[in-house]
């Protein structure tokens, strides 16, 4: 059947849906004037606690061109990045939306939100719950990038089960990135994809932070608007650009409450948001990796680049609560970041740090076993993602050779695509029978690197509460997935407790 275009929609029908989404916001919106906002302090319900989204403005401006509708189908930046989950979108809210709209709120686009752009029914509201499933149950975004031509690999076979087979544009899946705590990204998207002098953008380096994240950031709010809000070019103008890169950055989140725990920066905790705003960074911040692999890192360090000094105690938001009785709540949360900062991993078969070989295959380039922790490859202090802009392949995205309906670490990926390739012969251009399979080709897709296929960076990992499910792909409905995720992928041994506490944790932060 024909699948309607973004401009079939009735100026009326786009604006009621969207009220719809803004009706999510009502009970903490403030009007002065004739301008809405949220205030600063404004607590917004999880299934952990709450969270809260703070702005170094005063308070987070609804008039703002990020939530306004700047292309052709009734969607702001805001459709995807919301101010009640950590500014992004949960799985849970996207089906809420789905509900009380029939599919109808701008975030249920055919261009990608739906699981693919053809052989689709969205005519009915049983067609636009078939079309939009990965939306409404994973919170996952189509992401179609077309194959380098200079790719130094060959796409030899695409199983998706949604029709979208093509196999010179990719189909790929993945959670839309908070647009808060950007200060702390050292790349911007999963793939790095707004970050590299490929597509016209900057690396993100120490010399040149933060104008190239500015920059990047500014170059993002124009793709964003041309493909998911598919404008004409014309907007966001400068300007525009300017407001949405100011208000962007302008935002801390975090989560405020704990469930049963109370407040997070109760008997001096740090957590809650407003402590981020003075968090130290810069590109390299506390980097361990590096020193192991310079080709890949430049040095990094606690006080300056190349100070020598790393500390595996990523976290100290919630020190003063180690010594709380065993039973506390608040002691779980402690003991938990201590298990983040402290449990050994011994890490392998990671591409980024475990490579044997480069791509000529002669010279070794990588450590095949090496012993970390959380805080190898989460470094920034109290931040938690990579502070290098040095993507890594975890197998959040690889079939498990047993079984190819999970990933490495046991998490469902059936409802994935399955995509084969392999490298081509640098003579005859051919493709050779060094194969891999893979559910994105993350960093691949961008520089057509057969040795980066499935790399991607990790995100920012304050706020998680508010944004299920996890990982890229949504694999993760719950941390407690995640945790079990890391505990088959690298063989950690963890008690029921050790879960329950790094759960609490990772539910704080």
């Amino acid at each position: 059947m024909p699948i309607p275009g973004p401009r079939t929609f009735s100026p009326r029908r786009l604006m009621t849906a969207s009220l719809v989404a803004l009706a999510l916001l009502l009970p903490v919106v403030a009007v002065h004037g004739q301008k809405p906002f949220v205030p600063n302090g404004a607590h917004f319900p999880n299934d952990a606690g709450t969270s809260n989204t703070y702005s170094t403005t005063g308070e987070i401006d609804l008039t703002n061109p990020f939530f306004q509708s700047l292309g052709s189908n009734g969607r702001t930046c805001g459709s995807c990045h919301h101010p009640g989950e950590g500014m992004r979108v949960s799985a849970a809210h996207v089906q809420q939306r789905f509900d009380l709209s029939d599919g109808l709120d701008p975030i249920f686009r055919t261009v990608d939100g739906s699981n693919c752009h053809h052989d689709i029914d969205v005519s009915s509201v049983s067609g636009r719950s078939a079309a939009y499933s990965l939306l409404r149950t994973r919170g996952l975004i189509r992401i179609a990038i077309d194959v380098p031509a200079t790719a130094d690999f060959a796409v030899v076979s695409v199983d998706n089960p949604y029709s979208c087979n093509e196999s010179d544009k990719i189909s790929m899946y993945r959670r839309p990135l908070p647009s808060t705590n950007l200060q702390f990204l050292s790349a911007v998207m999963f793939d790095g994809r707004e970050s590299t002098p490929l597509t016209g953008t900057t690396k993100i380096q120490f010399n040149n932070y933060p104008t190239s994240l500015l920059s990047d950031l500014a170059h993002q709010s124009v793709d964003a608007t041309v493909g998911h809000a598919e404008g004409d070019g014309t907007r966001p103008t400068p300007a525009e650009q300017q407001q949405i890169v100011d208000f962007e950055t302008a935002l801390f989140t975090a989560q405020v409450t704990g469930r049963g725990v109370g407040r997070l920066d109760a008997r001096g905790a740090l957590g809650g948001p407003e402590t981020l705003v003075d968090q130290p960074f810069f590109i390299g911040i506390n980097s361990s990796v590096n020193f192991l692999l310079p080709q890949f890192e430049q040095p990094g360090g606690l006080l300056a680049p190349g100070d020598g000094q790393f500390t595996p105690g990523i976290f100290n938001l919630f020190d003063t609560w180690a010594d709380l009785p065993p039973s506390s709540p608040q002691a779980s949360v402690a003991r938990g970041q201590k298990l983040f900062n402290s449990v050994p991993i011994t890490i392998t078969g990671v591409k980024g740090i475990n490579d044997d070989v480069n791509a000529g295959g002669l010279v070794p380039r990588g450590i095949p076993s090496l012993q970390g922790t959380c805080g190898t490859c989460h470094d920034t202090p109290n931040v938690g993602n990579h502070s290098f802009p040095t993507p890594l392949d975890i197998g959040t995205g690889d079939p498990s050779p047993g079984d190819p309906s999970t990933n490495l670490g046991g998490l469902d990926i059936a409802f994935l695509p399955k995509i084969t390739v392999c490298r081509k012969d640098p003579d005859t251009k051919l493709p050779t029978s060094e194969c891999v399979t893979t559910t994105d080709l993350g960093q691949a897709l961008i520089d057509g690197k057969f040795d980066h296929v499935g790399k991607i960076k990790g995100p920012i990992l304050r706020g998680l509460s508010a944004r299920a499910p996890y990982f890229h792909n949504g694999s993760a409905r719950t941390l407690l997935d995640a945790v079990r995720f890391y505990e088959i992928r690298f063989g950690l041994v963890l008690t029921p407790q050790d879960e329950a506490d790094l759960v609490a944790f990772l539910s704080a932060l």
